[in-house]
């Protein structure tokens, strides 16, 4: 799951970048308006986290512009004006959360569990995929009710796939969610990532399949 964080308070995305990305998510940041503007126009992310009170461009014209895109990218507004007309209209703009500054981590980190689940279509943060599962607020894979050992990367690409399960994701699709800017990851590593989780995944009826130039499919195997 990929976030974009539009704040330019520093020491406040500081806090937001460690803290999220301990949650196993990939996330970057942006600290004015119209980098986030650019951002949003050129690239997918599950989740923005949005500060009202950016240079260059006010939050508010950041989420005006990006649902006249019609882009419907949930948006988490953060702010320190904790007016009621405020909210409306972030709210009336097509915002799907508002949290006040200073806010409680743990709480952010609800939210946005909840949001990048809405994101899906999905109420549980319990994926499924056959006898295979991932629980995406511990952090927990299962298979046949029973815990597998992942690293961080093998759990967000195991994340991936069992949200598309079934569908074809190619490797730049996966390069896109699993990796931030700056971060340098080949298509030959996303093979390696795919032969160390096909490895440990594969000892039940499930498969990841290659479908060679295209990408990857987590299938169920036929009896």
């Amino acid at each position: 799951m990929r976030i974009l964080i539009a704040e330019d308070d520093q020491v406040l995305a500081d806090g937001l970048l460690r803290t999220l990305r301990q949650g196993g998510y990939a996330v970057d940041q942006v600290s004015s308006g119209s980098q986030a503007d650019a951002a949003l126009a050129g690239q997918d992310f599950d989740l923005l986290i949005l500060d009202l009170g950016l240079p260059k461009m006010h939050g508010l014209e950041v989420l005006r512009k990006l649902r006249s895109r019609g882009n419907s990218l949930p948006v988490l507004i953060l702010t320190a004006a904790d007016s009621v007309e405020q909210r409306v209209k972030g709210l009336d703009l097509g915002a799907d959360d508002y949290m006040a500054k200073p806010f409680a981590l743990a709480e952010l980190e609800a939210r946005v569990r909840a949001l990048t689940r809405r994101g899906l279509g999905t109420a549980s943060s319990l994926i499924k995929h056959g006898p295979l599962s991932f629980d995406a607020t511990g952090r927990v894979a299962y298979l046949n009710e029973q815990m597998i050992e992942l690293s961080a990367r093998e759990l967000s690409l195991l994340e991936v796939l069992l949200q598309r399960a079934g569908r074809l994701v190619s490797k730049d699709q996966l390069i896109e969610k699993l990796c931030e800017w700056g971060e340098e990851v080949s298509s030959n590593a996303i093979e390696v990532y795919i032969h160390r989780l096909r490895k440990k995944i594969e000892q039940g009826p499930v498969r990841i399949a290659t479908v060679r130039g295209l990408g990857y499919c987590l299938e169920k195997i036929s009896n």
